[in-house]
């Protein structure tokens, strides 16, 4: 932030003496993500700034920049600087692109691209929202078994200039289909007049066209690769898909779980962004069903109110009582969704999971009541808060308190597992939903162990 700081006073400084030439060429000298940050920092002046950079320099900043300024600068530029623009983003950033404006501006845009960049976009933007096609791009090299490596050097150095990666190079027969892929250094540690078939492994690793996308980060992650090629059902090579685009879907699908794990559907725009109105109905909905449950623990402490008025020291528990089942509820239900979505945990391994979070629940939750019981004995013994059924109050707490627990851990971890096996998405079952559930539970739990410990005095 402080070197950002430092390139916005030098920007007004020149500004300020109306050096037009110095502002441009101190604002190429900069890095991209410097460029990017500054522009993002000051909405207002991004035309300005963006129409500084030269023209290669311009397109690098512009594929980095979040949605929302894309969209204004595409707004604001000149129609002949837009096309420009378009025609040259790679592939896969075009469409990531065009996938978030507005179909009117996306037709607008189509007509700008070349015929070849055309057929180029409405081809990849045919394959559905979340599938690896939406993230491939036709840039790559690709050559043939029965090449030299020599030709395949000299192939590359004329037409690698406009692949997306030449960190692996494509083998392909004459329909296209894929043999094999082979890194680049193995081609530059042999002697020229090596055979392309004799690097081949045939080992290739390669994504599905209607793959989902967020599948692909464990596939990146567990094969050390930048790259990976994309086929058809047929095994044509008709893409690739780097390592830079999975990040991208990652951070997107890490935002939308952290934001329905807090208790809200997930924001399709940076959050200042986001309209007023979109912003309450997102929120508002779970909210509502939030609400809605809670509703059951009134339901649950009216159902028990003859046993509150006879002891009404039963009450001052019933918040650390759910509360301590909540946060239980929800640690299980955070750890599970992430171990989900490292690939760590599948819907196979609910039998392990529900075993090691029994002996979990049950040690965490003797731990709690352990403290819970002899909070009462020596709270007694200090300030006589509870000169009759001590033992008794005592064990209701102890016990209520290792029960929640158990329950909490229970049903926070098996949760998610159940919701992925009804085709949903388990981040929405994290926090707000298991502390909800816990609630109501844990009073049954509470109130139940309540009627057998204190008998005597609640007949």
């Amino acid at each position: 932030m402080a070197e950002l700081k430092l390139i916005q006073e030098r920007i007004q400084t020149l500004t300020e003496l109306e050096a037009t030439e110095e502002l441009q060429a101190y604002i190429n000298d900069l890095n991209i993500s410097e460029v990017a940050d500054l522009i993002s920092d000051n909405p207002k002046d991004a035309q300005t700034y963006f129409e500084s950079l030269e023209f290669n320099r311009a397109v690098a900043v512009f594929r980095v920049l979040d949605f929302g300024i894309q969209e204004d600068l595409l707004q604001f530029l000149p129609a002949y600087k837009v096309a420009e623009l378009i025609n040259e983003l790679a592939p896969d950033d075009r469409t990531a692109l065009l996938a978030e404006l507005p179909s009117k501006v996306v037709k607008e845009l189509i007509k700008l691209l070349n015929p070849d960049e055309r057929k180029i976009a409405l081809s990849l933007l045919g394959y559905p929202e979340e599938s690896v096609g939406r993230l491939m791009t036709p840039d790559y090299i690709d050559v043939r078994p029965h090449w030299t490596v020599r030709r395949v050097l000299d192939f590359i150095r004329k037409y690698g200039k406009n692949s997306e990666t030449i960190d692996v190079i494509y083998v392909t027969d004459r329909n296209g289909v894929l043999l094999d892929d082979i890194r680049i250094r193995d081609f530059l540690l042999v002697d020229d007049e090596t055979r392309v078939q004799d690097l081949m492994h045939s080992q290739s690793i390669t994504l599905h066209v209607l793959d989902e996308q967020k599948q692909t980060m464990q596939l990146f992650q567990k094969n050390n690769r930048v790259a990976l090629p994309v086929v058809d059902d047929k095994n044509i090579l008709m893409g690739i898909v780097t390592i830079d685009d999975v990040l991208w879907v990652a951070e997107e699908e890490y935002t939308e779980d952290i934001q329905r794990i807090g208790g809200t559907e997930a924001l399709d725009e940076p959050y200042l962004e986001v309209p007023f109105f979109t912003l309450i109905k997102k929120r508002a909905f779970w909210l509502i069903i939030l609400f809605l449950g809670e509703l059951l623990t009134a339901t649950a402490m009216a159902y028990y109110e003859a046993e509150i008025s006879k002891l009404v020291l039963l009450a001052s528990f019933v918040p650390l009582i759910i509360s301590s089942g909540g946060n239980t509820g929800s640690q299980a239900s955070t750890l599970i969704i992430q171990a989900m979505a490292l690939g760590e945990v599948s819907l196979q391994d609910w039998w392990r999971v529900l075993q090691r979070e029994l002996k979990t629940g049950l040690v965490l939750g003797s731990i709690l009541g352990a403290i819970g019981f002899l909070r009462i004995i020596v709270w007694n013994l200090i300030f006589h808060a509870y000169p009759m059924y001590q033992m008794e109050i005592a064990c209701t707490i102890g016990f209520s308190l290792l029960g929640v627990v158990l329950w909490g851990t229970i049903s926070g971890s098996m949760l998610p597992l159940l919701l992925k096996r009804l085709g949903l998405d388990p981040a929405v079952s994290s926090a707000p939903l298991v502390a909800t559930l816990v609630d109501v539970t844990g009073l049954l739990i509470y109130f139940s162990l309540a009627s057998i410990f204190l008998m005597e005095v609640l007949k």
